[in-house]
């Protein structure tokens, strides 16, 4: 019995395998399809809502420090006024608005008093002069107290809108720190939120990978045991081709496929990194 005639069989075998196998349709719906796609991890969806709670959550704080700043401007503004306003509170003439407007009547009704008791006395011309001399003493004298006092009531107003200004500018730098620490707050605040997002965004991330690397090795089981028949067929094909002195033919190989759990972690870890650059 030649070769041929022993390999017969087999190679009828092989034909009805062949036959059958590629005739049959490949179900690629056990190896595709979102059903091996990850789904969001709940992690991931946390980070996503305070994410979006975050979005606009320094309008608040911006708010706050816009009406600390005009009241601050407002402060400086009226310091400014004080300030200019103090020119009219110096120079030789800045008594005269302290004066007392009875300060007239007192002076006339004491001198008409003294000269009252004055011609009660003798009428000698000697006594007469040092009269006039004891008057004009006395409305000097009733002059000058009323000048000291409107003098010092003019410094003590002075110092008094100087405090004022100098207040008025202490408010200014106040509503300025408050304009500041409110702008800090809300950094600190988006700050402190980027980085739970963050937090929560990774950690979701690498169980979805996890997840993702379980639907991808059960993906490419799936599919090598669809492709599996013509990987053997393949095989023993060219084992008779060789059998029977024929050059065997182009063995089938499926494509290799990379680690799933290598590829997912990957990719996770870059999905990863962008929940990081949100509040960034």
């Amino acid at each position: 019995m030649s070769v041929q005639e022993y390999l017969e069989p087999a190679v009828k075998d092989y034909a009805d395998q062949a036959k059958a196998t590629y005739s049959a349709p490949i179900d690629t719906s056990k190896f595709t399809g979102r059903g091996f796609v990850a789904g969001e991890d709940p992690l991931q969806t946390q980070a996503i809502n305070l994410a979006q709670q975050g979005v606009g959550s320094y309008q608040p704080f911006l708010q706050a420090a816009q009406t600390a700043q005009a009241a601050g401007a407002g402060a400086l503004g009226q310091s400014a006024s004080t300030i200019g306003g103090l020119g009219a509170l110096t120079g030789p003439q800045a008594y005269q608005s302290f004066m007392s407007p009875y300060q007239t009547q007192v002076i006339d009704a004491t001198l008409a008093e003294y000269d009252k008791q004055s011609q009660a006395g003798a009428q000698l011309g000697q006594y007469q002069s040092d009269v006039l001399g004891d008057r004009a003493a006395l409305q000097a004298k009733l002059l000058s107290q009323g000048f000291n006092q409107a003098n010092q009531l003019a410094q003590q107003n002075f110092m008094n809108q100087g405090s004022i200004a100098t207040a008025q500018q202490g408010l200014a730098g106040a509503f300025g720190n408050q304009m500041n620490q409110q702008f800090g707050l809300s950094d600190f605040g988006r700050g402190s939120m980027g980085q739970d997002v963050s937090a929560l965004g990774s950690l979701g991330a690498l169980r979805q990978g996890q997840s993702q690397a379980l639907l991808s090795a059960d993906q490419q089981a799936a599919q090598t045991g669809a492709y599996e028949p013509y990987g053997r067929l393949s095989q023993y094909g060219n084992t008779l081709t060789g059998l029977l002195g024929g050059v065997s033919g182009q063995q089938y190989q499926e494509q290799a496929a990379s680690s799933p759990l290598q590829s997912a972690l990957s990719t996770a870890l870059g999905i990863g990194g962008l929940y990081g650059k949100i509040f960034s």
